[in-house]
């Protein structure tokens, strides 16, 4: 029952997040450009994530995204078979928020997919990418180590908020491969692929991230834990 209980929560927490935040930064695009559009989707993004981290966060952490999963197994804070339960669960939250949103906001919606901006190469946006996916990781990893701390909430909220405000002029700012999978499929139903066919960077990019956050961890936080 715990272990359903993750599950759901990693599901709604999702759900929620591309609801939301995905929602906002639609809204965003239809009314506000340059650096006030950057800084409303960031501000989205992040206050999404801080009510997921608070409602959600007791019971399954609230990754609510792949990409920290990933980095918690690797860091030896969760199982295998827990991290593909989370993994599953997140993408089908993602699927299901974004199914929501085009429902209720109609085919005009863009659902924020994430595409690469003229003149950023697929090589150029996996490396942005795997760069703002590190920082935001990063700060995960280390703020939900300390349980002591319980502004763990705002903080990783406002590291997402961050990578946003630098990351949306260049790849829509992903750093989550379910994030990106829903509003990605939901936009291919609708007759445009474009997002689809450059879902693959927003794979690579935010893991390989991920990935270089983890071993930062363990080499820098790990060993100075491991010396006190």
């Amino acid at each position: 029952m715990k272990t359903f209980k993750k599950l759901l929560a990693e599901f709604f927490g999702t759900l929620f997040l591309v609801f939301f935040a995905c929602g906002i930064a639609s809204v965003a695009c239809a009314g506000a450009e340059g650096a006030l559009l950057n800084f409303v989707i960031a501000v989205g993004f992040g206050l999404a994530l801080i009510a997921c981290i608070y409602t959600i966060g007791y019971v399954s952490g609230s990754h609510v995204n792949p990409a920290v999963s990933l980095a918690m197994l690797i860091d030896g804070r969760m199982k295998f078979g827990e991290f593909i339960g989370y993994v599953i669960a997140q993408f089908l939250g993602a699927f299901a928020g974004a199914a929501l949103l085009a429902a209720l906001a109609g085919k005009d919606c863009g659902l924020a997919t994430n595409l690469l901006a003229d003149g950023v190469t697929p090589v150029a946006g996996i490396i942005i990418e795997a760069i703002l996916t590190c920082m935001f990781v990063y700060t995960v990893m280390s703020t939900t180590a300390q349980k002591d701390f319980h502004g763990a909430g705002i903080v990783n909220g406002f590291a997402l908020a961050l990578v946003h405000i630098l990351g949306v002029s260049f790849t829509g700012t992903s750093v989550n491969p379910a994030r990106t999978f829903g509003p990605a499929i939901m936009k291919a139903i609708q007759g445009h692929p474009e997002a689809l066919a450059q879902y693959w960077i927003f794979v690579v990019g935010p893991l390989a991230g991920a990935i270089i956050a983890a071993v930062l961890y363990r080499i820098i936080n790990r060993c100075k834990c491991d010396k006190e």
